[in-house]
């Protein structure tokens, strides 16, 4: 798995800089921690990054429910799992 770069830049840099810090978002793929005060407050991601990142999120929670399905002995055999599915594309083909 391939970790996302990261930058820190303070929040003044944000106002100032704004296209700077969007072009390293997207070009770079970079994230960029804006800190005020010397702590970290905002992050900023190129668009792309952020769609890749949710949907990397959601897989993972989708994972965790089958396997919490499994854990809780909520399972159906393979097969008789595709004999229902193509039973029911049958009928709505009708």
């Amino acid at each position: 798995m391939q970790s996302l770069a990261e930058s820190i830049r303070p929040s003044a840099d944000l106002r100032s800089r704004y296209s700077e810090i969007s072009r390293q978002c997207r070009e770079d793929r970079e994230a960029v921690i804006i800190t005020v005060n010397g702590r970290g407050d905002t992050v900023s991601l190129g668009y792309e990054q952020y769609q890749q990142m949710k949907a990397k999120i959601e897989l993972l929670e989708m994972l965790s429910e089958a396997e919490d399905d499994v854990r809780g002995g909520r399972v159906a055999p393979m097969q008789s799992s595709f004999d229902a599915l193509r039973a029911e594309l049958q009928k709505r083909k009708q």
